[in-house]
């Protein structure tokens, strides 16, 4: 199928019925021009709620039976009644018995039949009465699903994609787990939006990759484009367990029993030494963007920690090559969802997005800017493009300053060597407190105050050429903001985010399904540097990202760490840094050994993506005098939490 350079725009076919409905609404001159969007219309309260059961095809659990996964549907029933088939909104997840969705952790419900009282979130509360129904997918092996979750690879996929193809007519579903009466989506035009937010939102991502037919549009929320990359960097590993632990985690209890041979499947195809295997090219989704029919409209935070913006760099250039429709929005939060850092713009803006792509109305949203991004909190900006036209990546260079670990940086090339001593206990907090001042874990490089502004957008890279003292060497490359500012305090448990006891409601309600939801807040820091950007790495990687070797001491070595994408201003009089170290406590697992590392200068370099590429760069740093370092330490937010992270949508 071609690709598109642009939105596809349709007409939405109004019944007499609607069009009635709608007349009585508006004024007699409203009532003559087209509706610009979906309007509530329609009856949540008398709504058709209602389970199925889809054949995946797979049988993942071995009993013998192809595994169907449960699909709870609500569904305006005026549609229905006019002979009008709807769209449909469809979040797949693996949460919604275990663990709970969204930051007040909500859980489906059911009646005495089995049918959904409380479906979590408010899609369905705001969506359903405007002619749209909401389906919510039970992962294999979760909740009343049969199966194993396998962690994003096929069982995960197919879990979402068998339901895209029942409700285009291409698969079976059963009115019951066991039984055998057939269930027809005789309801459904097939048209279907899947959004979600961390796990949910990988399987929008997985599931946009198969190229399925009938999927127009995802929403990925905080989303993973690769599962080894949400475990591992480059060979460094990021946490201390793999897959099968999470896994275990959400199957249900009964899937916990019969999963066992997955388990291990999982434990020996994600072996800890980082090194790349066939279970994470099934779990790597950017390698098949070329597949995507859908557009995109991608939220992150660009202090996500959890689902690290590597996953948005990689994932968007690879659409962008194969000129898939996209949107995005980046937030200074952490793993945070946009209904809770910017709750009306995004209903609002979410609304328009899904009546476009799902419904067909022209309302101009293909036309608007592509990214919204948050300057400072609760302030954004918008680009026409992202990364912005003009965008180009410049080469800075390292050089030694007048005392050990604290030197230059710019274009010139570096000369001379930096040494410094992993220490496992230290963080980029740590290092970018004491940018000013000579201390043995780290090695930083730092512009004079800038004479005017500088933008980064898009993904950086350093290269590092090191000679390790030991067979075993971790690095960690990272660009930092030293300036004062207020920033979200994306460290806090709430990850920028405050949740506030009064409530706010989005769409109708019933007795069981409140669309009231607690506000949230900006939780503010008040700081003396911002971590812009951060990548990691596992020396032994330096001749393949996907396998690892022991090191020889003594012997030199040359890696280039990818850093996360971000789109970050650095104010004028502001300076910018470089830092490279070891260990990142909290988000890296140290190597085996404590090396000590030299740093080739003339070898090592970055490049940084800035607006207006390296003429801007020099413009910004002419005439910026170096500082005299300063003794104090400087105030940032407080180091990397050290929790077991999952990727799940609650705070």
């Amino acid at each position: 199928m071609p690709k598109r350079t642009r939105f596809a725009t349709w007409r939405p076919l109004a019944t007499a019925a609607t069009a009635a409905l709608l007349a009585t609404l508006l004024t007699p001159a409203a009532a003559q021009a087209a509706p610009r969007g979906s309007e509530p219309v329609y009856s949540y309260e008398k709504a058709i709620r209602e389970a199925v059961w889809v054949d995946t095809g797979l049988d993942g659990d071995g009993d013998g039976k192809a595994d169907r996964v449960a699909v709870d549907i609500v569904r305006p029933r005026e549609p229905a009644r006019q002979g009008r088939r709807i769209p449909v909104i469809m979040d797949a997840s693996p949460y919604y018995s275990c663990c709970g969705r969204g930051n007040e952790s909500q859980r489906k419900t059911y009646d005495a039949n089995g049918d959904v009282v409380q479906m979590p979130l408010y899609y369905d509360n705001y969506f359903v009465p405007r002619g749209y129904a909401f389906v919510g997918v039970d992962l294999a092996g979760t909740n009343r699903s049969d199966g194993c979750d396998d962690v994003g690879g096929r069982s995960d996929i197919q879990s979402a994609k068998a339901v895209v193809d029942w409700l285009n007519g291409r698969a079976k579903a059963y009115t019951t787990r066991s039984g055998t009466t057939r269930a027809k989506a005789a309801w459904s035009n097939g048209r279907t939006g899947m959004i979600g937010k961390s796990w949910d939102g990988t399987i929008a991502n997985g599931v946009a990759a198969t190229g399925v037919k009938g999927l127009k549009t995802i929403v990925p929320i905080s989303a993973i484009s690769s599962w080894y990359d949400y475990y591992f960097q480059q060979g460094a590993p990021l946490y201390d367990s793999g897959p099968e632990w999470l896994s275990d985690y959400v199957n249900s209890p009964d899937a916990r029993e019969k999963c066992g041979a997955v388990q291990q499947k999982l434990v020996d195809g994600a072996p800890r030494t980082g090194d790349w295997t066939p279970l994470w090219t099934e779990r790597d989704y950017v390698k098949n963007a070329k597949k995507v029919r859908a557009s995109v409209f991608l939220i992150h935070g660009t202090q996500d920690l959890n689902v690290r913006m590597k996953h948005v760099g990689q994932w968007w250039d690879a659409l962008a090559k194969h000129g898939v429709e996209r949107k995005i929005w980046l937030s200074q939060t952490g793993h945070v969802d946009p209904f809770d850092f910017r709750r009306a713009t995004w209903v609002d803006t979410l609304h328009r997005w899904f009546d476009h792509e799902l419904m067909g109305y022209d309302n101009g949203i293909d036309r608007e800017p592509m990214a919204d991004i948050e300057r400072r909190p609760d302030q954004w900006s918008t680009s026409t493009v992202w990364p912005p036209a003009g965008t180009r990546a410049t080469t800075l260079r390292p050089d030694r300053g007048a005392q050990p670990g604290v030197g230059t940086l710019g274009l010139d090339r570096g000369h001379g060597t930096e040494t410094f001593t992993d220490d496992p206990k230290l963080s980029e907090t740590d290092w970018a407190a004491q940018i000013d001042k000579s201390t043995p874990e780290k090695a930083g490089f730092v512009t004079g105050p800038l004479t005017r502004e500088l933008r980064l957008s898009g993904s950086s890279e350093v290269t590092v050429t090191a000679t390790p003292s030991t067979p075993t060497a971790h690095l960690s490359a990272v660009l930092v903001d030293v300036g004062p500012d207020t920033i979200r305090d994306y460290a806090d448990a709430g990850e920028g985010i405050t949740t506030l006891t009064n409530r706010t409601c989005w769409g109708a309600s019933t007795a069981g399904d409140s669309s009231c939801f607690k506000e949230a807040k900006a939780k503010t820091a008040d700081v003396d540097y911002t971590v812009v950007s951060r990548g990691w790495a596992d020396l032994g990687n330096h001749a393949s990202e996907g396998k690892g070797s022991p090191l020889t001491p003594g012997k030199r070595y040359t890696i280039t760490l990818d850093l996360a994408a971000t789109d970050h201003v650095v104010p004028k009089g502001h300076r910018l840094a470089l830092i490279v170290a070891g260990t990142d406590q909290g988000l890296i697992d140290p190597p085996a050994d404590t090396p000590k590392l030299a740093l080739d200068l003339s070898r090592t370099s970055a490049d940084v993506p800035f607006v207006g590429g390296p003429a801007a760069f020099a413009r910004a740093t002419a005439g910026a005098a170096l500082t005299t370092p300063v003794a104090a330490l400087l105030d940032g937010v407080r180091e990397p939490r050290t929790t077991h992270r999952v990727p799940e949508g609650t705070q």
